[in-house]
């Protein structure tokens, strides 16, 4: 869908007034310490939900804890601090593995965390470059640890409920302003080839995160878990920490940026919405929580060749997956 009304959206139509109680409901959001994964953990915990904070810092996680609880003092909720370092992937299938043991089910998967436009030659302690670490690998490998959790979930729920249990991956307006035709170059994919700057890079990683919701719900469709992937918005949080204070930074902050709980208005709606129903998984959400198609040519890549696409995002998973495997056992 155009530019310009994902950068300036019409008002939210779903958020927390549109929620009844979620007490027997459990939630992951990653990089939750802080901003739109902050004010998501909010919302959902203030209807009575359990909220594991994932995030690298217990002590900035645990000072997001209380401001939430303070916040809501009302709640029946839980709020669960877990270790989760998405630039190791070691650490990573140690949180998956803690979380298993914490939790007998998992109703929503928010895989918000993200790094943008880092100093250049910043890798992950697996070497790979940072953003494609955190914002794909990482995520790759959480998820697919705890997809038969979140399997389990969806049968449990059966034959009553059978939209509830989701992935969210987490993109950017980005990933159509700044990626290659077909959203990255199969040839270059961790930049041994020919390095590239940074926005190219954050780019590519979330036009990626965009193919690992597509190419997610196809491989995981006979489980019941719905997989969509959205575009936040133009938001105000840490996620611009590495961007200059020029002039021009700060008057883009004041027209083309948002509060990040509009951002948390777009996740809630993929992870809550009852628009998003079954065979809306593989689709793409747009500010704040409206279906839209992505970039024609990265629309395409989601579809296998024999789909009549370009094979893009199975190419994607693949090459991924295989950097993760020796962490999945």
């Amino acid at each position: 869908m155009g530019i310009l009304t994902q950068m300036w959206p019409p008002k939210p139509a779903f958020t927390e007034h549109n929620l009844g109680g979620l007490s027997d409901k459990v939630y992951i959001v990653t990089g939750s310490n802080t901003g739109v994964g902050k004010e998501l953990v909010q919302i959902l915990y203030s209807k009575n939900a359990t909220v594991y904070v994932a995030a690298r810092s217990q002590a900035k996680a645990t000072e997001a804890i209380d401001a939430i609880r303070t916040a809501c003092p009302s709640s029946t909720g839980r709020l669960e601090f877990l270790a989760l370092d998405l630039s190791d992937l070691e650490a990573v299938a140690k949180s998956a593995k803690e979380f298993l043991t914490r939790e007998s089910k998992l109703d929503v998967l928010f895989n918000n965390a993200g790094v943008m436009h880092p100093p250049q030659g910043s890798k992950t302690k697996q070497g790979y470059e940072l953003q494609l670490g955190v914002n794909n690998l990482g995520h790759l490998l959480f998820t697919e640890l705890l997809t038969p959790l979140l399997a389990q979930t969806a049968r449990s729920y059966l034959p009553f409920s059978k939209d509830a249990v989701r992935v969210v991956w987490v993109s950017s307006l980005y990933s159509e302003m700044g990626s290659p035709k077909g959203g990255f170059d199969p040839d270059n994919m961790n930049y041994e080839k020919k390095d590239e700057g940074t926005f190219y890079k954050y780019s590519v990683s979330k036009a990626g995160t965009y193919y690992q919701g597509t190419e997610y719900a196809k491989r995981h469709k006979d489980k019941g878990i719905i997989s969509i992937s959205v575009n936040p918005g133009n938001l105000r949080s840490d996620l611009q920490r590495h961007h200059d204070g020029g002039l021009l930074a700060k008057i883009n902050k004041k027209i083309i940026l948002f509060p990040p709980i509009n951002g948390a208005y777009s996740e809630l709606f993929c992870g809550l919405s009852p628009e998003v129903t079954a065979d809306k998984s593989g689709s793409y959400a747009i500010p704040w929580g409206r279906f839209a198609k992505i970039r024609e040519d990265i629309d395409n890549g989601s579809r296998s060749v024999q789909e009549g696409g370009t094979g893009m995002a199975e190419k994607w998973y693949d090459w991924c997956l295989e950097r993760v495997e020796p962490f999945m056992t």
